[in-house]
């Protein structure tokens, strides 16, 4: 007996595929790409949401966005792992299959009228990098932008070239962990550089970076007298799916591929509070 069924995939199931078109190394083991669909584009993303970006043969792994214009798709890859090594690998020209948008964005609308402070730590810089240039876009939505950044040492600071153009219309200020003999800036944590950011304390705050960093500051920003609703941070856990049905990135009632990466630190805080939570 002959059975006939319609099967039906949900679209961000499908990877689509997409081309690099440029890539541009960052530091030793970080690289920056720019994909274009090879077909069809999938759905616009935000700042702060990601995607699934898949290895041909190897694998997939979440990746924030660190660029968004039109149709591409700019990802910013550190190599950890066997599929974060591949992506890094990737030259002009090569295909990889792509799902998304995934998660909760920036939401700098919200912010309209505030101050604003960016705070990065490492790599968290990338999901930051589009909500930066949207701001600058239209400075006169928003009040003073600050943004902190901080790295381990001065060969892992990303986008050099980007901070030196904002910094012609926003305070940029950078710390080191360790400092080298060419090194004329800031060493510490980035919660150091606080002190010379100027906000009030109508301030919209957008985080992103280890936890402990995160932690740290939105605590720091809190006793100045920062709204929590007001600050974003962007959390981390084992994205698999990325559809809210397996569990892994489940962080107390979150699923973060779904509830997060970024949530108010009104939300994030308890949870963060929790040992190995």
């Amino acid at each position: 007996m002959a059975v006939s069924a319609t099967l039906t995939t949900r679209p961000e199931a499908v990877p689509v595929p997409y081309r690099v078109v440029e890539r541009e190394a960052e530091t030793a083991d970080t690289a920056t790409i720019v994909l274009e669909p090879v077909r069809s584009a999938l759905q616009p993303f935000a700042p702060g949401q990601f995607a699934m970006v898949y290895a041909f043969g190897i694998g997939d792994i979440p990746l924030s966005v660190s660029g968004i214009d039109g149709n591409r798709l700019t990802h910013t890859v550190r190599t950890v792992g066997a599929v974060s090594g591949a992506l890094h690998g990737l030259r002009r020209g090569d295909t990889v299959g792509v799902r998304g948008p995934f998660g909760t964005g920036w939401e700098l609308p919200a912010a309209v009228g505030n101050d604003l402070l960016v705070v990065a730590g490492g790599i968290g810089l990338a999901p930051l990098r589009p909500l930066v240039r949207d701001a600058l876009a239209a400075p006169e939505r928003y009040g003073r932008l600050n943004v902190l950044i901080g790295a381990r040492t001065p060969h892992e600071l990303l986008y050099t070239e980007d901070v030196r153009g904002w910094q012609s219309a926003a305070r940029v200020l950078a710390t080191v962990d360790r400092a080298d003999s060419l090194w004329q800036g800031e060493v510490g944590v980035v919660t150091t550089l606080l002190d010379r950011a100027v906000f009030g304390p109508a301030a919209s705050a957008f985080i992103c970076g280890p936890e402990p960093m995160m932690r740290a500051t939105a605590g720091e920003l809190v006793h100045r007298g920062v709204d929590p609703d007001l600050i974003r941070v962007s959390l981390e856990r084992n994205v698999h799916c990325a559809i809210g049905h397996c569990g892994h990135c489940q962080l107390g009632p979150l699923l973060l591929c779904r509830d997060g990466p970024v949530v108010n630190w009104s939300q994030a805080q308890p949870l963060l509070m929790v040992r190995e939570l």
